[in-house]
């Protein structure tokens, strides 16, 4: 199915990744014959940090990471201040490139926003929703004045460049993380390839956000995923995001909570976090992640 439009995803399902672009977005892709589940990274993120989950999946899922506008040779977005909504008409920009129709959307972090927003927009094309350490946003209209900790963001990046500003924050994202220095390496790796104009515009849309008030007006059931030492998104964050859904469509979603797990739960508890999201998809009665 991912070859329809692009030569350059072509490669068997069991050797890796394979790099991509659609509707001048680029991604990763680890072509297989069933469901097609797709990944959002976070705004510190690019595609490559879901490569390693990508080897525990199983191989009969199609799956695909993109890298947002604005991130690893994706073109950015033509508005200073995007919203949401606006990443998310990228995302099916991308996917109809694919003539991809259904899929099963997976966001983390700032990623959640745009799935969610996706899930809002275009409901018809969602198999299932589930959203990993929930960033909640903090709904500065468009124009706004920026939130103190969300603009300090921009200013030591520019003040330290993207290499030095990684190498200070990897360790915020990881639980212990002088007890897990290949999980940090690999944070901070991904977070030194942000590109300044990309981040700027994510920045701006993570001060817009407003995952609960979004999410209240999507009617597939979500599933959430959050490591439970997480100090980026708090757990308080997904529980806000999941009573907002439960007062407005009247069922609990589940909420999985995986322990020794801080903001990136998948690079820090792979196996826990690929069975819960097979649980959340549905897909848990068919399909174990490797390994586990």
């Amino acid at each position: 199915m991912l070859e329809a439009n692009t030569g350059s995803v072509n490669a068997a399902a069991n050797s890796g990744p394979t790099p991509g672009v659609s509707a001048d977005i680029t991604y990763i892709a680890r072509p297989g014959p069933g469901p097609v589940v797709v990944f959002l990274h976070g705004i510190g993120s690019n595609a490559t940090s879901f490569a390693p989950i990508f080897e525990l999946l199983p191989p009969r899922f199609s799956l695909i990471a993109w890298n947002a506008p604005g991130y690893s040779g994706s073109a950015p977005l033509a508005m200073d201040w995007p919203l949401a909504r606006n990443y998310a008409d990228r995302l099916a920009q991308m996917l109809d490139g694919l003539d991809l129709g259904q899929v099963h959307i997976v966001g983390h972090s700032l990623g959640t926003l745009i799935a969610t927003a996706f899930a809002r927009r275009f409901p018809k094309r969602l198999l299932s929703l589930t959203l990993a350490a929930a960033a909640k946003g903090y709904g500065v209209p468009r124009g706004g004045v920026l939130p103190e900790g969300v603009g300090n963001r921009l200013t030591e990046l520019a003040r330290l460049g993207p290499a030095v500003f990684a190498h200070a924050r990897a360790g915020n994202l990881v639980h212990e993380p002088a007890l897990h220095p290949d999980i940090v390496a690999r944070v901070e790796a991904a977070m030194a390839q942000v590109n300044p104009d990309g981040y700027a515009q994510a920045v701006r849309m993570l001060a817009s956000g407003d995952l609960p008030g979004d999410l209240a007006r999507v009617a597939a059931r979500p599933g959430f995923i959050v490591g439970m030492q997480d100090r980026v998104t708090p757990i308080a964050q997904t529980r806000a995001a999941a009573q907002a859904w439960e007062a407005a469509q009247g069922i609990r979603p589940t909420i999985t909570e995986i322990d020794q797990a801080g903001h990136a739960v998948y690079l820090q508890r792979p196996g826990a976090f690929c069975s819960a999201l097979l649980e959340h998809m549905g897909l848990a009665t068919a399909s174990k992640p490797e390994g586990t």
